[in-house]
């Protein structure tokens, strides 16, 4: 098999979690170059828009200390691999649901790109159970957020889900 110099984790990143730079920190180990995509997915309401979603992205991972170049897209992901020359997709599954989504995703994707190899990584321990439906879910009814989203973007999450926080039922 090629040298897999370039890899590309893409996603939607709304908002993006600890999780998420967790598995961007191994991506980094593993591969000379990576780089994170944020996705537009138009059958999707973002909390927030692909500029403000790469914006934020780009804060946690400066926080971070992880040079990754981001970029936005729309469309399929292997044809973004292809224009970027990357020949792997990074994927962080998370429990046997996330695979078994994850596991059709890449198929679909070698069926489409068979140059293309898709990675799956584990994230660590503690965020095993993080997403950012969780966050959006529980942050739009006043959860406290430290530990979930990077610190640096934190204050901007909280405030945006308090925008969308929905009336309490008569």
């Amino acid at each position: 098999m090629p040298e897999m110099a370039k890899a590309l984790y893409p996603g939607s990143f709304d908002p993006v979690t600890c999780g998420h730079v967790d598995v961007i920190r191994r991506g980094v180990d593993l591969f000379p170059e990576l780089v994170v995509a944020v996705g537009v997915n138009p059958a999707r309401q973002a909390l927030f828009d692909v500029d403000e979603r790469a914006k934020l992205l780009r804060d946690a991972l400066a926080d971070a200390k992880l040079k990754v170049e981001v970029l936005s897209f729309e469309g399929l992901v292997v044809d973004l691999a292809r224009r970027i020359g990357a020949r792997c997709l990074l994927r962080g599954v998370r429990n046997a649901g996330d695979f078994e989504y994850e596991l059709s995703m890449a198929q679909m994707n070698r069926h489409l790109a068979p140059e293309v190899e898709t990675l799956f990584v584990m994230p660590s321990i503690p965020f095993t159970f993080l997403s950012a439906r969780l966050v959006r879910e529980s942050g739009t009814f006043g959860a406290r957020l430290e530990g979930l989203v990077p610190e640096c973007i934190r204050a901007a999450v909280e405030r945006r889900l308090a925008q969308r926080k929905r009336p309490h039922a008569p």
